[in-house]
């Protein structure tokens, strides 16, 4: 660890700041005792600030640092008492944003066990896979999706909102102590071309993690944040780590809806946002609250930022836009700032502190400026691994990220795609985010994904799917016209299909294989 770096990171976000001793001398037993985990700093944040607000959602529930903690301990012995779980155990959580869910994975880790965040757009087929292959001992789970947890294995214990409330209410008294193992998480990777995998996260070991994002995204000690994007997903999830360390208020929402996040901003005097990409979009498409909100930092994540976006989102909240780029198995690669989103909108940014970078061709070799190649990432939070047992490929300490792109003479990243996404037309390398950058440029269209499909003469041909603004029109002759005065004449896509709008996870990521069903 770099001591004068941390150090004078954590002044600068006010981590610093003079407090009662008492009250920092329980904050740093609890880092000791407990970790860096989330458990450990929701004990941390609830020694120092025990009366400071945790969590608020729009049901009207707000929690205090002191008053998660105490609900998330009293769930935990009544799981490990009427449902024996214990370390080692599988603990499934399948919950929107709400508190209930912060609760079941601080519960889980406090009893040393794995804590599997399920995406919620799941279907019943794909839940009972992921319990079976994940060894789930108990599925904890909102209501909303009593109907698809029906036909799990018969092994699985089920623990709804209401029965989860009685184990609270009921817990007997007990105290808990640091396992004998640390309790994992484990994030599903997104599924947008196959069956999701369970990747083991690992537990960070100090303040290195959190001061390289810190530095590049300037959060600060007790903000408001609220927190868009799925905490089941990677960049929830950091989030959500980021905010209890901060000891910041964390404002949530189950579903998300453009208008109403925007009130909330307002109402709940925000200083950020964590967000995907589509939620700016959507961001965009409905009418700016009078008074803006009061944001400072916006952070995204999760997939790439269309062509245009970057700007058009700035020019309309300030400049506050910051692009991390990373992934379930590397965590972080590289932030963009705003500078860098207003010099280049389509940019991935630079490595933050601590994290090595480097763009190797097939043999494993550097690759010029400007040129593609595979992305390949190191950093402290690189993932352990996949459940199944299975990893990726590693070079010198850097791991695959699986996808390609390249280094401009300046440094900064731009990622052109997965390496499997890759369109080969007629012995003709494409790279699809490309042709989605031009086509998003045409004023008619709201969204667009271009893939590519089977074709008998040329191997693979490219598809573009475009879902247009309301009273827009556009003819798919005007759209390969457009692209060919861009791009080279094998990057237009032979097939142009209007949709209404694209298929997307509960990540907003574009499911691929829907879009191919279509077409087929």
């Amino acid at each position: 660890m770099d001591l004068p770096f941390t150090v004078i990171t954590l002044a600068r976000r006010g981590l610093l700041a003079p407090g009662r001793p008492l009250r920092v001398a329980a904050q740093l037993r609890a880092l000791r005792g407990w970790g860096w985990g989330l458990a450990g700093e929701l004990r941390q944040a609830a020694a120092r600030d025990p009366g400071r607000s945790a969590v608020v959602d729009e049901r009207g529930a707000e929690l205090t640092y002191a008053e998660l903690l105490e609900r998330a301990e009293r769930l935990a012995r009544g799981m490990r008492a009427a449902l024996g779980v214990r370390p080692g155990d599988r603990v499934g959580v399948l919950c929107r944003n709400h508190h209930g869910l912060i609760e079941a994975i601080v519960a889980a880790t406090l009893l040393g066990a794995d804590a599997v965040l399920v995406n919620t757009g799941l279907s019943a087929a794909q839940l009972g896979t992921v319990a079976q292959e994940q060894r789930l001992r108990v599925l904890v789970h909102d209501a909303g999706f009593a109907d698809r947890v029906v036909d799990l294995p018969g092994g699985v214990r089920r623990l709804d909102e209401r029965a989860r409330e009685e184990l609270v209410a009921d817990a007997r008294p007990g105290e808990l102590r640091p396992p004998g193992r640390d309790g994992r998480i484990v994030v599903l990777t997104s599924g947008t071309t196959g069956a999701p995998r369970g990747a083991r996260r690992p537990t960070p070991n100090g303040f290195g993690p959190l001061v390289s994002i810190i530095d590049r995204i300037p959060l600060r000690t007790r903000d408001r944040v609220l927190i868009a994007a799925p905490l089941f997903h990677t960049w929830g999830y950091a989030a959500l780590q980021v905010c209890f360390a901060l000891r910041a208020t964390v404002v949530l929402h189950r579903r998300f809806d453009p208008a109403a996040t925007l009130a909330a901003l307002v109402e709940q005097r925000c200083d950020a946002l964590f967000a995907v990409p589509v939620m700016l979009q959507r961001l965009l498409e409905v009418p700016p609250p009078d008074p803006r909100p009061p944001l400072r930092v916006v952070a995204v994540s999760g997939s790439a930022l269309p062509g245009g976006l970057a700007t058009s989102f700035m020019d309309a909240y300030g400049d506050v836009l910051y692009n991390l780029y990373g992934s379930t198995e590397v965590s972080w690669a590289s932030i963009a700032g705003p500078a860098d989103l207003r010099a280049a909108p389509t940019t991935a940014g630079r490595p933050p502190h601590g994290t090595r970078l480097a763009i190797l061709d097939a043999a494993g070799e550097p690759v010029p400026a400007g040129r593609v190649g595979r992305i390949f990432v190191g950093n402290e939070l690189l993932f352990e691994g996949y459940t199944s047992g299975a990893g990726r490929e590693h070079r010198d300490g850097l791991l695959d990220t699986g996808d390609l792109g390249r280094l401009d003479a300046d440094g900064l990243l731009f990622v052109d795609g997965r390496a499997d996404d890759m369109v080969v037309s007629g012995g003709e390398n494409v790279f699809p985010a490309e042709v989605e950058d031009v086509i998003s440029r045409l004023p008619q269209v709201r969204e667009v994904a271009v893939i590519g499909v089977p074709d008998p003469e040329y191997g693979q041909r490219l598809a573009a799917f475009l879902s247009l603004r309301p009273g827009g029109t556009l003819d798919p002759e005007d759209v390969r016209a457009h692209v060919r005065h861009h791009l080279a004449r094998f990057s237009v896509p032979r097939d142009v299909v209007l949709v209404e709008k694209l298929p997307r996870n509960a990540t907003g990521k574009v499911l691929a294989r829907e879009l191919r069903r279509q077409q087929g």
